[in-house]
């Protein structure tokens, strides 16, 4: 459900950013402002940037085949990873070399009016787009965190690329906004330029961000520490367990989590209660964390701990998962 939301969230996004981007072209063209000019540039980017948003989740929902056994649910963190450095060079390059040449060869803006009128319609636009996509992120996730956590600790990149482009998008439309009104107010031509800058270093900033939010889970990013210590404790009270190690874990998209997890089962347990045990405890995890969708039980291969070894000989394991290709 919450896939499927962010979905008409981007779609949304992406029909807005179209119909702002023809206008500040047009814009552009009549006033000669290179923010305006940026801004269009900005438009576009983020209309691409949806677009490959859309073809992420669309790839990411391929079934597992025999050279992805796991499913092609990283696909998401690929093309967002994509995203990160088409912002950075389409938009945020594009815009500071347009502002760098403004200032080196300063042309006055005209007709002011149509600036203005172009920002107040994109403004419109973008706000609607924003409160959309706000309202879509917080609905998802916890709401007794604040934003910037919230955005650390999402695995889901759609839920909030599209809430900082927006962000970034209004930030880039008052800018712009300041910078023509400036030049026209101190009958100046250098705030015109000085705006596409910082709208391209506004750009940078939030390449930045996805960068670093999306490099964790592209490289195998796992269960936060909390989660994964919850699991121990939950796995080493069962009466059938001594000693649970510690969980190893791996986000293979949004709501896929693989998880593997070292046991020491009581010795001497019969076979029958070992099965039972395994099944009592792959229920329990998974009606607590619905995510964790693929659990490997290795029993009798516990870790040592600090020492970093495992032990030599394996009483045997269980594996299991939701999906019919992973059965028992």
């Amino acid at each position: 459900m919450a896939r499927k939301g962010s979905t008409f969230v981007i779609v949304s996004a992406v029909g807005a950013n179209l119909a702002i981007a023809a206008a500040k072209f047009v814009a552009a063209a009549v006033t000669r402002s290179s923010a305006i000019l940026s801004e269009a540039v900005h438009s576009v980017v983020d209309s691409a940037d949806g677009l490959l948003l859309l073809l992420g989740e669309r790839l990411s929902r391929r079934p597992a085949d025999a050279a992805h056994p796991f499913g092609h649910g990283r696909e998401i963190y690929f093309w967002s990873m994509v995203v990160s450095l088409v912002i950075f060079g389409a938009g945020g390059g594009i815009s500071v070399y347009e502002g760098i040449l403004h200032l080196l060869h300063p042309a006055e803006t005209v007709k002011p009016a149509w600036s203005y009128g172009v920002l107040a319609f994109a403004a419109l636009f973008e706000s609607i787009s924003w409160v959309v996509s706000f309202r879509h992120f917080r609905g998802t996730q916890p709401t007794d965190r604040g934003v910037v956590e919230t955005i650390r600790r999402s695995k889901d990149p759609t839920q909030f690329v599209i809430l900082l482009e927006d962000s970034a998008a209004l930030a880039g439309i008052a800018i712009a906004f300041a910078g023509i009104a400036l030049d026209r107010a101190l009958g100046t031509r250098v705030f015109d330029g000085i705006a596409s800058i910082l709208i391209g270093l506004v750009l940078g900033a939030v390449a930045a961000i996805l960068v670093w939010e999306t490099r964790g889970l592209l490289i195998g990013e796992g269960l936060d520490r909390e989660r994964s210590e919850a699991i121990r404790r939950l796995a080493a009270q069962d009466p059938a367990v001594d000693a649970a190690g510690a969980p190893l874990s791996m986000y293979l998209g949004p709501e896929d989590v693989l998880l593997n997890l070292d046991l020491r089962f009581r010795r001497g347990l019969p076979l029958d209660e070992l099965e039972e045990a395994v099944r009592r405890l792959e229920t329990e995890i998974r009606r607590r964390y619905p995510e964790v969708r693929r659990i490997f039980l290795e029993a009798g291969a516990l870790r040592k701990t600090g020492s970093g070894r495992r032990s030599s000989a394996h009483e045997g394991s269980a594996e299991s998962s939701d999906e019919p290709a992973a059965e028992k």
